[in-house]
């Protein structure tokens, strides 16, 4: 079985980190694995896509075509909407509720869409939302984010909870791991939270 994982969001917003992370959780976890490079503007403000593919089997490609994402994680909300055409049926979207404006809302061409997560929720997408800035400020920075998504995903990306922590401190530089390390831990907890709710 192979996992088809997709990262979207803007630039500046640790989408290759996240991207790292994940691919050396799936190494950890004995899985054959494929990550993308970057595709998009990766300076700040552009778009950007990162693929993830890891499975029990050879993996030949990293690239993730329509309909083909188990999940999106997206650190941006219009990221999450612009990408769902590459969700399969049955996929799930784990977003930050978190808004940038793109380009044409900056230069008043054009208006940030609203209630963004109720309209994809109304196709009949699994899409579960969280403030992820939220969780990083209490872990003591927001540049926290990705690494509390990734904690907020865990469930859905079926990792073990240790094997995905453990990736992250390996891949954080080392004055950051305490805070992301915080950030993981409080997000996977939240997550676990909402997950036996949903299930009572």
């Amino acid at each position: 079985m192979i996992k088809n994982i997709m990262i979207v969001g803007v630039g500046g917003q640790g989408s290759l980190l996240a991207s790292k992370i994940l691919g050396r959780a799936a190494m950890d976890a004995g899985f054959d694995v494929k990550v993308s490079e970057v595709h998009g503007m990766s300076q700040r403000g552009g778009s950007v896509v990162t693929y993830v593919r890891y499975g029990d089997e050879k993996i030949y490609s990293p690239v993730i075509g329509d309909g083909q994402a188990d999940v999106i994680l997206s650190f941006e909300l219009l990221e999450a909407a612009r990408w769902l055409r590459c969700l399969k049926i049955g996929g799930t979207i784990v977003t930050s509720t978190q808004e940038i404006n793109p380009m044409p809302v900056i230069t008043g061409a054009a208006e940030y869409p609203g209630e963004l997560t109720e309209k994809m929720a109304a196709l009949g997408v699994d899409v579960r939302a969280y403030d992820t800035l939220a969780i990083a400020r209490e872990a003591g920075s927001e540049k926290a984010s990705n690494v509390a998504l990734i904690g907020l995903a865990d469930r859905v990306l079926g990792f073990d909870g240790e094997i995905l922590r453990q990736a992250v401190l390996a891949c954080v530089p080392e004055k950051a791991r305490e805070i992301n390390a915080r950030a993981f831990d409080l997000a996977y907890a939240m997550a676990d939270t909402a997950e036996t709710a949903a299930h009572a």
